[in-house]
């Protein structure tokens, strides 16, 4: 029997619900599949910041780093919105990624055939579908920039900086290559050359590294036009590569048209096939501990575990299927509209899904 260590970062809010959905689904089919799973918990944001007081203890850091791949559910919550920027519980979320070095976020949006009436956009567009991965630039940019506050032109202001080198741009444009060879053969890089230098670096890079590649079709878009192509025909992107805000940015709104933010799973990849695999939601706190969180984001979460960090093909196709069954099967949480049965709890969409392995 093959065996992994996984570390659990339940989080905040719903997180904790959400995380055990999926450990339940990972014990189901490592039982189909003769695989062994190890848990261990440890505390991140605003869980941490009331046990040790910062949110991202040593021991979560250290656990993370000894364990084969991580779980996180989600942090944040009002409770800890009046505390200085470097005690914010989604300051955790950065440190992670640093620590573990995680310089890749893929993040898939699709829209299932059978949650096309969730779908927000007009029914002809819905009707063709989508089947998009954004691939996000996660340790670089804005994000990890110099910032600070200064005196100004008009009196006190405060400033976030740009900035990306060419090795950082480099390993994320390849991955995006890798990945769209695996899929349709395409991809958009998005930018913001016409204003910023760092879009400039980027696109330069991109056209450089697509000479390696001439089986993918490319295609750079400014990031305002990405934003209105992917409500006017998302069907026409493939593979999406770009850099951390605007990858932050377009994917949340990728993450709408799908029908539900709570059906989105994300990976984030170091060099290596260690990862940390969480959805793209947050932490709900107005529905935590009342058995209302839909689970599936998560459970797909860990779908992608299976897949890219143990090379499980098989175990991550039953989780798939079994989602995509439950759905066609007409059962829905909350979240995701009408259902010709009752809505579905998250314990109880959890059961189905594990009913469908």
């Amino acid at each position: 029997m093959k065996e992994y260590k996984i570390g659990l970062l339940k989080g905040d809010g719903i997180g904790p619900e959400i995380v055990e959905s999926a450990v339940r689904v990972l014990e189901a089919v490592g039982k189909k599949r003769n695989i062994g799973f190890t848990f261990t918990p440890y505390l991140i944001g605003g869980a941490a910041i009331d046990e040790c007081g910062k949110p991202l203890p040593e021991e979560t850091v250290e656990g993370c780093l000894n364990s084969d791949s991580v779980l996180l559910g989600a942090v944040g919550g009002p409770k800890w919105d009046t505390l200085p920027g470097h005690l914010r519980p989604e300051k955790a979320l950065l440190g992670i990624r640093a620590a573990m070095g995680l310089f890749t976020n893929l993040r898939p949006a699709k829209l299932y055939p059978a949650l096309k009436g969730a779908c927000p956009l007009r029914e002809d567009i819905a009707q063709n579908g989508f089947d998009i991965m954004i691939v996000r630039e996660l340790t670089g940019g804005i994000y990890f920039g110099e910032r600070g506050y200064r005196e100004g032109k008009y009196g006190e202001e405060a400033y976030d900086t740009e900035s990306y080198s060419r090795m950082e741009i480099e390993r994320i444009v390849r991955v995006a290559f890798e990945t769209a060879r695996k899929r349709r053969k395409k991809l958009t890089s998005i930018d913001k050359a016409n204003v910023l230098e760092t879009s400039r670096l980027w696109r330069k890079i991109v056209h450089e590294i697509a000479a390696e590649y001439p089986d993918v079709e490319v295609a750079d878009m400014l990031v305002d036009n990405a934003a209105m192509q992917l409500v006017r025909n998302p069907s026409q992107f493939d593979v999406i590569v770009t850099s951390n805000m605007f990858g932050d940015i377009l994917s949340d709104e990728a993450s709408q048209i799908t029908g539900s933010i709570g059906m989105l799973p994300s990976a984030s990849l170091d060099s290596g096939k260690r990862g940390l695999y969480e959805p793209i939601h947050g932490s709900a706190p107005d529905i935590a501990r009342q058995n209302k969180a839909n689970p599936i984001a998560t459970v797909l979460s860990a779908a992608m575990m299976l897949l890219y960090a143990f090379d499980e093909k098989e175990a991550s196709e039953d989780i798939v299927s079994a989602v995509d069954k439950v759905l066609e099967a007409g059962y829905r949480t909350a979240d995701l509209g009408e259902s010709k049965y009752p809505l579905l709890g998250t314990k109880e969409m959890t059961d189905k899904i594990i009913e469908n392995l």
